[in-house]
């Protein structure tokens, strides 16, 4: 575990997401603030402090029971308790990092390169990516996440709609972007407009990030 999480973050960060034998909340990368052509800072703060440092938590507190099971401290019965909790916790942890890396201050111009092949590979075009993406995301019933991966079987793009944090992922798919649409992402300001949030985070989209995690997988 301790050579995974720190893919969700880049090489300046890499013993953000873990440390020391525990998980670690992660420095936002922007002043709370510098989001607010999308969210608001107190959304922002709310979120990270209190919404992501539980997951890390929670992540921690079934860690620390699965340890002592494996000690034969514990029943073992507890283990699938515990690993489901580990799950959705580390799950969420996981996608936590991966958002807020996912979004920019500012408006970044389209992507370039090897990640604007892939989109016109996978989707036909940038309009067809932010058509599903869009659609795909809005469609997460109840609270979830929107993903775009890479797809390890046939190396093209593929979007995602997550329920919960753990629930849908292919194994072997390595996200690339994610958003974050459980309603403490975004009620504050959009209240129950999901649809303008989601519109919102596309034109703030960290393209350069998702072009480096891209190119990170392309030389494992």
């Amino acid at each position: 575990m301790r050579e995974v999480i720190p893919r969700i973050m880049d090489e300046k960060e890499t013993t953000c997401g873990y440390e020391n034998g525990e998980y670690v909340l992660p420095p936002l990368p922007y002043a709370a603030e510098d989001l607010s052509e999308v969210l608001d800072a107190e959304t922002v703060l709310l979120h990270h402090d209190k919404h992501h440092a539980a997951y890390v938590a929670g992540a921690n507190s079934a860690a620390g029971v699965l340890r002592r099971i494996a000690k034969g401290d514990l029943a073992a019965e507890l283990a699938p308790s515990a690993m489901e909790q580990l799950a959705f916790n580390l799950g969420g942890h996981v996608l936590h990092c991966l958002y807020w890396k996912s979004l920019s201050p500012e408006q970044q111009e389209t992507p370039v390169g090897t990640l604007a092949s892939a989109i016109n590979a996978s989707f036909g075009s940038m309009e067809g990516f932010e058509r599903i993406f869009r659609a795909v995301t809005l469609g997460v019933q109840g609270s979830g996440w929107g993903v775009l991966g890479l797809d390890p079987v046939s190396g093209l793009l593929r979007i995602f709609g997550v329920q919960r944090h753990q629930d849908i992922f292919v194994p072997g798919v390595q996200p690339l972007m994610a958003c974050d649409v459980w309603e403490h992402a975004y009620y504050l300001r959009y209240h129950s407009n999901r649809a303008g949030y989601v519109d919102n985070f596309l034109k703030h989209i960290d393209w350069n990030n998702t072009q480096q995690r891209l190119t990170s997988l392309s030389h494992e």
